[in-house]
């Protein structure tokens, strides 16, 4: 199918009606939402599925004999299924449901506490979130294992020739994530587990910013851990997956202590369940887990490669926009990036223009985006940031860009 038959099979005012929000006025002007990056808006269809939960079936999963434990014990696995089916994993009990993104790394983090010894030495990025560098320098701390890091280019690209450099022996754990939150840069993960896995090094996936642009294959891509959440994928917060090789999470250890992650308990020894309900103690976001299920059918009913060809359209239009704009600097160029823009103008601070742009009816993130090491590479306290979801229109980037000067005017 070609790009142009793509694009008009792909009908975003359609679209555009499965979601509620975006039919709502912020300070009197219709809603343009551009903060896609920091939370997804949420679907009818997904959100009728969280109605439904607490309407029909609300009860607690595993062990219930009664019809309503059942009935929701049934959905929640079901949508497990589904993810597993996404994700192309091996196994469905490879898919461990967590509370997102950072529960999921920390969950990895903790479990290595016991594999790591003093002179170990572990690789992350220069492009991470903070919740992808926080949990190792804990780690680093408990073990006395060192924190090295891939440097960065100007355009936002990792130096891979000096990752090559970093990596021997000593090297047991490389932390990367699938495209950075701060500048949309789609790092090139495939080279990067293989030469992690040549040094027999374990490798973790931060795909936070990816699952929504990409369907990734766990198996095909030979990662050993892959973390996501479902809010950046149209779904609820408080929920994401953790995918861990099978061989891996037999080896981890359990991160939290409770109900569910058990087998047998008494006051002279514990022993614990199988996977995945060993990494799943207490009661878990059971409508969360469901309506995850519910969002990853609405995402692919779409098509994947449909949402990445109309958001790559978005990116080009609002880019070569953004350009002729005097004095504004666009952060993280990468040839290879996602629907995410990371600008400033002048010597304008980010959160005046991002303040004004709100009064009419523009939601950005403003700030360091929870990446502040990249925010000091630029040697800037933080950016404007727009994020586009295949909900988004080339109309909203006409009035965003007509706001923005208006901002710029005033600010000026």
């Amino acid at each position: 199918m070609s790009t142009a038959q793509k694009h008009i099979a792909f009908d975003v005012e359609n679209i555009r009606q499965d979601f509620p929000i975006l039919n709502r006025k912020v300070n009197g002007k219709p809603l343009i939402y551009f903060d896609n990056a920091a939370t997804s808006q949420t679907p009818q269809q997904v959100i009728d599925v969280i109605v439904d939960y607490y309407t029909n079936y609300n009860a607690n999963i595993h062990r219930g004999v009664h019809s309503l434990s059942q009935e929701a014990t049934d959905a929640y696995e079901q949508a497990r299924i589904k993810i597993q089916k996404h994700f192309n994993a091996k196994h469905t009990h490879e898919i461990i449901y967590t509370s997102g993104t950072t529960h999921g790394i920390n969950l990895v983090a903790n479990g290595f506490s016991s594999l790591l010894k003093k002179g170990d030495e572990i690789i992350v990025s220069a492009l991470e979130h903070h919740s992808n560098i926080v949990p190792w320098q804990m780690l680093c701390e408990r073990t006395g294992a060192n924190l090295k890091v891939i440097p960065m280019n100007e355009n936002g690209e990792l130096i891979l020739s000096e990752f090559d450099s970093l990596l021997n022996e000593n090297t047991k754990l490389v932390f990367v994530n699938h495209i950075s939150n701060a500048l949309g840069t789609i790092n090139p993960i495939e080279e990067i587990i293989a030469k992690a896995h040549n040094v027999g090094a374990a490798i973790l996936i931060d795909g936070a910013q990816s699952c929504p642009h990409i369907k990734p294959d766990v198996q095909a891509l030979d990662v050993d851990f892959y973390v996501c959440s479902a809010h950046k994928m149209c779904g609820p917060t408080g929920v994401g997956i953790l995918y861990g090789k099978e061989d891996w999470l037999k080896k981890l250890p359990p991160y939290q202590g409770g109900g569910e992650m058990i087998a047998e308990v008494s006051f002279e020894k514990t022993t614990y369940a199988d996977l995945p309900h060993k990494f799943e103690a207490g009661t878990p976001n059971i409508c969360g887990g469901i309506a995850f299920g519910a969002a990853i059918d609405y995402m692919n009913s779409i098509g994947f490669e449909n949402i990445a060809a109309y958001e790559n359209e978005l990116l080009d239009y609002a880019t070569e926009q953004l350009q002729h704009i005097e004095g504004l600097k666009i952060y993280g160029t990468a040839k290879e990036k996602t629907s995410v823009i990371s600008f400033n103008v002048g010597t304008i601070h980010p959160y005046d223009i991002g303040t004004i742009l709100d009064k009419m009816g523009i939601a950005v993130r403003t700030g360091h985006h929870c990446a502040q090491p990249i925010m000091d590479f630029y040697k800037i306290p933080g950016t404007i940031r727009a994020s586009f979801m295949f909900y988004n229109t080339k109309e909203e980037i006409d009035t965003f860009i007509a706001s923005l000067k208006k901002a710029i005017l005033m600010l000026s």
